[in-house]
Formats: structure tokens, C-alpha cells, sequence
């Protein structure tokens, strides 16, 4: 009989800023399965992007990931959102203004509410940041995938200027400081 390796995938949703800079990031790495761009956290059901840049229906840009925790842990995600954005800032990331840019985790497990809370207590005892961290801890709500133009942005528009000029810099800290965690596949 042949036993086969059954993948039991978990799913973490952060919003950290633009999704188009924090998909870049996140299906960079080893053990993510998929990474999609999308809204939570709203008013609406079902809005469109051009509903959410007004900032008035609550929900924030956020990335859904599919993860398998044998190869990359919840922590070591909580790590690089929290190394690849500013979690000081409140509903804002750099020159991206409004609600809709806020830092924020929602937990899909009690387990996932647990490590978040314990990483943002460990980061504000050891001054990791020089202001507060204002990353909130919500329990997921539902999650509105973006339209097909907002998925895969970073690889398919690599020359695009604001690729170049805002998402290049967090690609490169990746590379820079986790380059162990990486796909050998480059996306």
C-alpha cells in the first residue's frame, strides 16, 4: 500500500497595507500554498475595489494565505508581517491613507489570537519599534476576494513604477533577511 502525504493546510489573513505589496511578499515563501488579495472586516457584502478606496465601508485590503504549517509556522508569518510594513502607523502605510490600509490580523483559531497577541506583547517589551504597535487582533470575518486585476499585481507588473518604487524595497528586505524561508522557484 502506498501512504501518500496528506497536507493539512491553515489559512492566515493579514491586512498590512496595500495587498498588491503584502501578496508580493507572502507567496514569496516556502510553505505557502496560495495567496489571495481581497477585503475584510466591512460593512458591505461583496464590495468593490473602488467601493473600498472611498474608506466609508470599514473593510481593509488584506491577503488570505494558504499555508502548510510543517514548513512554515503562523510565528515565522507573524515575523515577516510584522517586519515588511509599519504597524506604528494607524490607517496608514507610507503614502497609502485611510482605514482600508490599517494593520490588522484576523485570527481564523483561538490558537492564531493566542501567538498574535503574545508576538505584538514581545515586540512592545523588547522596543522593537520606536512608537506603539496599533496592529489590532480581530477574529476573521468574511473575506471578499479582489477582482481578477488585483491578483498576482507585483509579478505581473514588475515595471510598473509604484511596483518599482514601493513593493522592490520589501521584496529586497526579504531576500535580505529571510532568504531561508524562500521558494527555490522564483515567482
Amino acid at each position: 500500500m502506498n501512504k501518500q502525504k496528506i497536507n493539512t493546510f491553515e489559512t492566515a489573513i493579514f491586512a498590512n497595507g496595500c495587498f498588491w505589496c503584502t501578496e508580493a511578499v507572502f507567496q514569496r515563501l516556502k510553505g505557502v500554498k496560495e495567496v489571495v488579495s481581497g477585503f475584510i472586516g466591512g460593512t458591505i457584502k461583496n464590495p468593490a475595489y473602488r467601493e473600498i478606496t472611498t474608506g466609508r465601508t470599514g473593510h481593509a485590503e488584506a491577503i488570505k494565505i494558504s499555508f502548510d504549517p510543517t514548513q512554515i509556522s503562523f510565528d515565522e508569518l507573524l515575523e515577516i508581517f510584522f517586519s515588511t510594513h509599519d504597524p506604528t502607523t494607524l490607517n496608514r502605510q507610507g503614502y497609502d491613507v485611510g482605514t482600508q490600509y490599517r494593520s490588522e490580523i484576523f485570527y481564523t483559531t483561538e490558537q492564531q489570537r493566542e501567538a498574535a497577541k503574545k508576538f505584538i506583547i514581545l515586540l512592545e517589551k523588547e522596543k522593537v519599534f520606536k512608537s506603539p504597535i496599533v496592529t489590532a487582533v480581530s477574529e476573521a470575518k468574511p473575506f471578499y476576494i479582489a477582482e481578477e486585476e488585483h491578483q498576482n499585481y507585483y509579478n505581473e507588473n514588475k515595471t510598473q513604477r509604484y511596483c518599482q518604487v514601493i513593493i522592490n524595497p520589501k521584496i529586497d528586505k526579504l531576500n535580505k533577511y529571510y532568504s531561508n524561508k524562500l521558494n527555490t522557484i522564483k515567482t
